[in-house]
């Protein structure tokens, strides 16, 4: 007796499938990716005016499906003296903290002002971002993954 040579396969699902309830530590700190958008370089007259002002543009991305509620703090400093020393100090100008929400695959646009009071390289990548989901219950957001140092070279002439 010979055997048939294809067999159908059935392949059964159960609809009632149990979704993760709470999404993992590293979806959590990807819900919000993060761009800062600024000149490489920016000449100012230091002898004219002392305070040499730039403007940056702090994207926000929504990588979810889901609303997230978004907490911009931009008082964080660089601890290390290495990075004071290499980059130099600024301020940013203006709030310093932002709560937003943003729907899913939202981008949102923040403008923002740096101050300098001297020539030399800075890293404008200090700005803390927070997120969580709405509807998630928590004391606290989640922090999302910085990007790359942010280097803008600031000139006298």
């Amino acid at each position: 007796q010979e055997l048939p040579e294809t067999v159908l396969l059935k392949f059964f699902r159960q609809e009632n499938t149990p979704v993760p309830a709470r999404p993992t530590p590293e979806q959590l700190s990807n819900l919000i990716k993060t761009s800062l958008h600024y000149p490489e370089s920016f000449n100012h007259s230091f002898h004219q005016k002392s305070l040499c002002l730039v403007p940056v543009t702090l994207l926000l991305s929504n990588c979810s499906q889901a609303v997230v509620d978004v907490m911009i703090d931009l008082r964080h400093k660089p601890t290390s003296s290495e990075a004071l020393e290499i980059h130099g100090s600024f301020t940013w100008l203006g709030q310093t903290q932002y709560k937003l929400q943003l729907k899913g695959q939202e981008v949102y646009s923040l403008q923002l002002k740096a101050c300098f009071v001297h020539t030399g390289v800075y890293n404008l990548g200090t700005p803390r971002v927070f997120a969580k989901l709405v509807d998630q219950v928590t004391l606290f957001e989640t922090s999302q993954q910085n990007s790359m140092p942010a280097l803008i070279i600031i000139n006298n002439i």
